[in-house]
Formats: C-alpha cells, structure tokens, sequence
C-alpha cells in the first residue's frame, strides 16, 4: 500500500506541471484523495466487507466529486486530473500509468449481471468529459479525445474522437521520432502537434516533415555515389539557415517577457 502510494503521488509530478510540491499534491489533490480511498475500499470490498467498501466510496464521492466503485480493478500509476465527475463503474478493468480528465464515464449499457464496463490497457489517456460504455477494450497506449463517445473496441495506439467514437489516422512510432529529428534539425518547435489531430495545418506540416526526411535520403544517397566517382563537392556541410520562422514560440514568448528584442535572424546549426 505505502508503495503504491509513493507511485501514485510521483505520476503526478509526471503528469501535471502545475504540482509544485509532494505536501501540496497529498493535500489539495482530489484526484489522489479519491485513488486512496478507492485502495481501501477495494480491499475491503476483496475481504468480503461489501456495505463497508460502499460507504467508503460514498464518502469519497462527497468529498472528491470522483466514483468509484470498489469492486473496480485499477493498476499502478493511475491518476485522475481535477476529477470533478468521473465516474467508474463495478466491472470497470483499468490497467498501468493511464489517466482520466475531469467528466469522464467508464459506464455500462446494460442491467445485466457480469462483465459491462470497460476494459482499459495500460497507458491510456481519457480525455475531458469522455463517455467510454460497455464492456469493450481500449487498447494500450490509446487516446480518447474530448467528448467522445465510444462504444467499440479500440485498438493500440490509436487515437478516437468525436460522436461516435471514430478513429483518425495512426502514426507510427518510427514516422513520429523521424519527424521529431527532422524539427529539431532546423530548429522548429513542434510542441502540441501530432500527426493524429484532425488539424489540416498540423497534418500539413507532417506531411513537410515527411517531404523534408525523403529529400535529405534522396541528397545523401546522390552524395554517396558522387563521392565513388571521386566528386568530393558533397563532402562540405550545410549552409546554416538564417530564418525568424525557426525561432521557437516559447523562445519568441520569453525574450517578449524579458523585454528583449527578437533578432531578425536566427542561426540554427
């Protein structure tokens, strides 16, 4: 118990910036409030002390704005942002390091007994006000968008939004860390944009990403058979670009705030 404690409190410096301090986060957390009560709670709720583990978690509600239902299964690393609320049903199966935003739903669709809430895998992310129903699988490191509505399974990885739960294009890793390279590079700050937004500028600049990645293959390999033929023009580096667009806005943002003045020109290696 103490250990998951400790976790529970340390994926919150993790995962939200504003946590300043460990007394600070134990005392005016709702979201780690209502975890260690549910802990509680479901080992009472694992012992046979049903009524006891309800009146707990009643308790919590009260207090945290957060329900959850002891008999539901949650792994290590689990945490709720704000937490006004969520609600988690009975049957509910929430694995490793995934989080819920305020408003979320892990409900049912039906009155029967058995298995009728979601199943969770690890490293999800729910976002606010999302509704998650039945007894489906949310693959692991899946998204689930603002305000969806899902009622089907989700595979890994993916990202769903909308009503209902539709899922937009998948990225993969490797097209991801190749993009990431490919900004640092020139000195862009890609900070926000993921190749799974809707956005038609954020899936423009990927698809720039993508462009950039197979010139520079297509330059290195033109280089590499020049410099068989004893062509040793390629061998000099780069010019270095000279452009204001490459200045990243949180550089743009902070020289404002010191009153400074933003160059013209900014060189990236």
């Amino acid at each position: 118990m103490i250990k998951q404690l400790r976790e529970d409190i340390a994926c919150v410096f993790e995962r939200d910036p504003a946590a300043r301090n460990t007394f600070e986060v134990v005392t005016t957390y709702p979201g780690l409030h209502a975890i260690i009560h549910y802990r509680i709670a479901h080992w009472l709720w694992c012992k046979g002390f049903k009524w006891l583990a309800r009146w707990l978690s009643t308790m919590s509600r009260w207090f945290t704005g957060i329900e959850i239902h002891p008999g539901a299964t949650i792994g290590r690393r689990f945490f709720i942002d704000h937490g006004m609320g969520v609600v988690i049903g009975e049957t509910a199966e929430i694995g490793d390091d995934c989080t819920l935003y305020h408003g979320v739903t892990l409900g049912g669709t039906s009155w029967n007994k058995g298995k009728r809430h979601p199943t969770l895998g690890n490293s999800v992310v729910v976002g606010a006000g999302a509704k998650v129903l039945g007894p489906i699988t949310i693959g692991d490191h899946a998204r689930v968008g603002s305000n969806a509505v899902v009622t089907k399974e989700v595979p890994e990885g993916v990202t769903v939004i909308g009503i209902p739960g539709r899922i937009v294009r998948k990225s993969s890793t490797q097209d991801e860390d190749r993009r990431r390279e490919i900004a640092a590079k020139i000195g862009f700050d890609a900070y926000g944009m993921t190749d799974d937004m809707p956005d038609p500028i954020a899936r423009s600049i990927s698809n720039l990403m993508d462009h950039m990645h197979a010139v520079d293959r297509k330059i290195e390999s033109m280089c590499t058979a020049l410099h068989k033929l004893g062509d040793h023009s390629c061998d000099d580096a780069l010019p270095e670009l000279e452009q204001e667009a490459f200045v990243s806005l949180s550089e743009r943002e902070a020289k404002a705030a010191a009153g400074d003045d933003v160059p013209l020109s900014t060189k990236v290696d």
